[in-house]
């Protein structure tokens, strides 16, 4: 057998060699067509979408509190990165979260490997279909592999009580921006988001004060949405105290309801 074969992963499945296709599937749905060749094509590309969400769903419904971790597929095992994001998710599977990430190398994969540690813990890669192949890494418990970035994304979002981002390049950006909108418009509530590496991180904080605030484009307290720090005990704190507000708020509410239930109308 050629062990040299390409060799790319399509959802479930695992293609070799000449089947190997030459475009993602995200690039074939963003696609321009003819005048009419949607028509044909895309409302049965709903019914791929909708199975993966349905699988990613039930693969992820019964996994106990999670927080994603964000960061550069490229960093090096042997960076003080790679080690501060396996320290991170030792950290968080102690503190009782499963651990989430993109489930490929560098940070994403230096955290699974910290969750790994903790016995009972449960380490979960969410992977991508890629133009070029990027391999699950080895410390994933759990690993989905999705054809759409948008499906992957909410599944980040819907199973996770906040994202900790280390230094990363235009996806972890794009991770970052996207839950700072949804937790500023209000679509996510009680949901932390945390920056680790101040010297990493602080020229874009700057840029955010600079440009942004000072001209308008962003409230103050929209600056309050973002936590910075160095220390990694600080990050699941911020995590942990952001889920224990969530649960009381959750706990209010209920009560809020059968006291005007209980009400004579």
């Amino acid at each position: 057998m050629n062990q040299n074969r390409r060799e790319h992963r399509q959802g479930q499945a695992v293609v070799r060699g000449k089947l190997v296709p030459t475009s993602t599937h995200d690039q074939r749905l963003l696609a321009r067509q003819g005048p009419s060749d949607w028509v044909h094509m895309d409302p049965w590309r709903v019914l791929r979408i909708q199975a993966e969400f349905v699988e990613g769903f039930g693969q992820l419904a019964e996994m106990p509190p999670a927080v994603t971790v964000f960061g550069s597929a490229r960093t090096r095992p042997d960076s003080e990165e790679y080690e501060l994001g396996r320290a991170l998710g030792r950290k968080l599977a102690q503190a009782g979260y499963a651990v989430i990430t993109g489930g490929g190398p560098g940070v994403m994969e230096s955290a699974n490997r910290g969750a790994s540690e903790v016995e009972g813990a449960m380490s979960v890669g969410l992977g991508i279909e890629l133009p070029f192949e990027q391999r699950m890494n080895d410390y994933v418990d759990l690993g989905i592999e999705f054809r759409y970035f948008f499906v992957r994304k909410t599944m980040f979002v819907k199973y996770s009580c906040g994202f900790i981002t280390l230094p990363g390049g235009f996806g972890t950006l794009d991770e970052l921006f996207e839950a700072l909108t949804l937790v500023q418009t209000g679509k996510v509530t009680s949901f932390p988001v945390v920056l680790m590496g101040s010297e990493f991180w602080g020229g874009l904080l700057d840029w955010i004060k600079s440009s942004l605030l000072s001209t308008g484009k962003i409230a103050s307290q929209d600056l309050d949405l973002i936590t910075v720090t160095d220390d990694v005990d600080e990050a699941v704190r911020i995590i942990a105290d952001a889920d224990v507000a969530r649960s009381q708020q959750r706990m209010d509410e209920s009560e809020a309801a059968a006291v005007q239930t209980a009400e004579p109308q």
